[in-house]
């Protein structure tokens, strides 16, 4: 697609790769822009009905480039602002499932991207890194909201101050990571699960995660009756119909997404 990014599709999946891999991956305004653009293209395309998000090279990503990172008009405030937050945003809101494939680590604000993810695969000898009190930063990308919502707050600063590296298996222990691979089936498992999902209701995929993004920081009550709400959509759309008469005919449904 560009220089920075790849995008491919396997069937009903598109498969979205950072491609800086001699800087491992490093966020660029570049790459953000170029990210923005692929997720765009993923949300846009009616074939696609899920996303595997990755790195190429021996990373998924080390985070914010350093060497590039303060090159430019923008102040550091304004591409948090301006430059992550528009990507962050789309993999929250498109309504389709992205799942980050994390090969050797994510770092910094590619920790960010990789949890912010609807689900996460890693490979066996990947980790996750905080390492921002080493170079006097803080977590950002939301990594904080990720972090003590994820793990609580004594664990998350811990993690965090420390710098510690949460290998795979132990991300997987946290509720981190969904689930652990042998390095070299890494992209191949993401893309067979991203596939197995594909085949799911659409519209009931793209509800059910509006509705748990929303219960993450609401109350109860207001996730009830969005629940309420997007099951009404659901019901009388064909796709429920489809689903129910597949059930009781004893096939697997054919959804089209309406």
């Amino acid at each position: 697609m560009t220089e920075t990014v790849i995008y491919d599709q396997q069937e009903a999946v598109a498969i979205i790769s950072m491609n800086r891999p001699d800087s491992l991956n490093g966020f660029t305004t570049e790459l953000c822009a170029d990210l923005l653009l692929a997720f765009e293209k993923a949300q846009r395309d009616d074939s696609v009905r899920a996303i595997v998000f990755t790195g190429e090279g021996r990373a998924f990503s080390a985070g914010a480039d350093l060497k590039q990172g303060f090159v430019g008009d923008r102040t550091t405030q304004g591409k948090l602002l301006f430059e992550y937050a528009p990507v962050l945003t789309a993999i929250a809101e498109i309504p389709k499932p992205v799942i980050a494939a994390v090969p050797g680590f994510a770092a910094g604000i590619g920790l960010s991207f990789a949890m912010h993810s609807d689900l996460l695969v890693m490979s066996a000898d990947s980790f996750l890194l905080s390492p921002f009190t080493t170079i006097s930063l803080l977590p950002d990308g939301g990594a904080n909201w990720l972090l003590v919502r994820q793990l609580g707050y004594h664990r998350a600063y811990q993690l965090s101050i420390e710098s510690e590296r949460i290998g795979a298996e132990r991300c997987l222990e946290l509720g981190i990571a969904n689930k652990v691979v042998a390095a070299e089936e890494l992209r191949d498992a993401a893309i067979t699960w991203a596939q197995e999902i594909s085949k799911r209701a659409p519209l009931s995929l793209a509800a059910t995660k509006k509705v748990m993004r929303h219960a993450q920081d609401h109350d109860w009550y207001s996730c009830y009756t969005m629940e309420a709400e997007e099951q009404e959509k659901l019901r009388a759309s064909e796709d429920a119909k489809e689903g129910v008469d597949a059930f009781f005919e004893k096939r697997e449904a054919n959804f089209s997404g309406k």
